[in-house]
């Protein structure tokens, strides 16, 4: 499975396996991988889609059509376990220093939740969570009583594919154990976080993003 590896400026850090949108390793997941490894975190992105082409879907009218029938041809149980393993990978790295944790936006959200889950029964699990809109969520709260390091659950309250009633039912389902944190964001949609026009909301994502990162510096440290 190829992955990307982006480091700090001190070349070691606390890790993190970086899991792509239903669109692949585009260009945003690679930005976003940058910003973590600026905040001093040694990122690993996994190409999820790697058994059919390694798809990179960044843009276009026909985007969100080519990026369903992608993740229509994924098997999920297969890349739960690649993400396992990845994590398995991260944590051998020289370059990581620390905790190392997992962090999905959208469908890898879900697949962030469902890896620390299969990690965490095999021993292995990740010392942190962060799930971005995890469109997969509401199908995998039966996970939840095994999902038990610290995780932190953005959403937003306009989402289109994840009403507020499902949202409510998912915060209190991660939350129960009590080392979850759950941020909603009135007016943010579906992916508010991808600066494409069609998903963006500016401010839910600024915020969001401010909330990440002190989350992490106060979870996973990097000096």
């Amino acid at each position: 499975m190829p992955a990307d590896l982006h480091l700090p400026a001190a070349g070691r850090g606390p890790g993190i396996v970086l899991f792509q949108e239903i669109f692949g390793v585009t260009a945003y997941v690679d930005a976003r991988a940058r910003d973590l490894a600026g905040l001093g975190y040694a990122v690993l992105v996994p190409h999820v889609y790697w058994r059919q082409g390694d798809p990179a879907i960044d843009g276009g009218d026909d985007a969100l059509p080519r990026a369903m029938d992608a993740l229509g041809r994924l098997d999920w149980p297969t890349a739960v376990a690649d993400g396992a393993a990845a994590l398995a990978v991260l944590r051998q790295r020289p370059e990581v220093a620390g905790p190392a944790g997992v962090f999905g936006f959208c469908f890898g959200g879900g697949l962030a939740f469902a890896v620390t889950a299969r990690a965490a029964a095999a021993g292995a699990g990740p010392d942190f969570l962060v799930s971005y809109y995890g469109s997969a969520l509401p199908e995998l709260l039966d996970l939840a009583p095994a999902v038990r390091c610290p995780s932190l659950h953005h959403f937003g309250l306009d989402d289109a594919y994840i009403p507020v009633d499902v949202v409510r039912r998912i915060e209190a389902a991660v939350t129960a154990g009590g080392a979850a944190t759950f941020l909603t964001y009135p007016g943010a949609g579906h992916a508010f976080d991808n600066p494409a026009p069609m998903f963006h909301h500016p401010q839910a994502a600024r915020e969001a993003w401010a909330a990440t990162g002190a989350w992490l510096a106060r979870t996973a440290p990097t000096g």
